[in-house]
């Protein structure tokens, strides 16, 4: 396991920061990557460039910073594919239930004291926190391995 590094860790929010600011300011749009992506699943005409250009820049980021340190992040294995499937639907649907996901509620809708934003992050939190114990504590403890 790799030791926290909060430079690396400072430097990415910086990052993160400067990269949804410079999106809402220069186009007005909130860089929240379900409503980034969700946009090019829908297709609408004339505004599908920036959301490429966006993903194509988080993909090189990740690309580069593993490729630049690629002890840094650990590869995890072993996880059942049914868990995984489940997993990213439950993501996918919980992201239409609450309008947005984490990068836009967390990241964009807390610098904008949007208070809608404030309540749904504090519930991506605490069901994050929920789900963590129950799967290594709780009652699924040993469901994933």
């Amino acid at each position: 396991m790799v030791e926290f590094d909060w430079l690396s860790a400072s430097a990415g929010g910086v990052l993160i920061g400067l990269a949804a600011t410079l999106l809402l300011a220069g186009s007005g749009r909130i860089a929240g990557i379900s409503g980034i992506l969700g946009g090019l699943l829908e297709r609408p005409r004339g505004d599908t460039l920036w959301r490429w250009i966006f993903l194509a820049g988080l993909l090189m980021g990740a690309a580069v910073h593993q490729w630049m340190d690629p002890a840094a992040v650990e590869a995890r294995t072993g996880f059942p594919v049914w868990a995984l499937l489940a997993a990213g639907a439950l993501v996918g649907v919980g992201t239409r239930m609450g309008s947005g996901c984490t990068s836009g509620h967390g990241v964009c809708g807390l610098a904008r004291l949007s208070p809608r934003s404030g309540v749904a992050t504090a519930v991506f939190v605490a069901v994050a926190m929920i789900v963590a114990w129950m799967l290594r504590h709780g009652p699924f403890a040993g469901l994933l391995t």
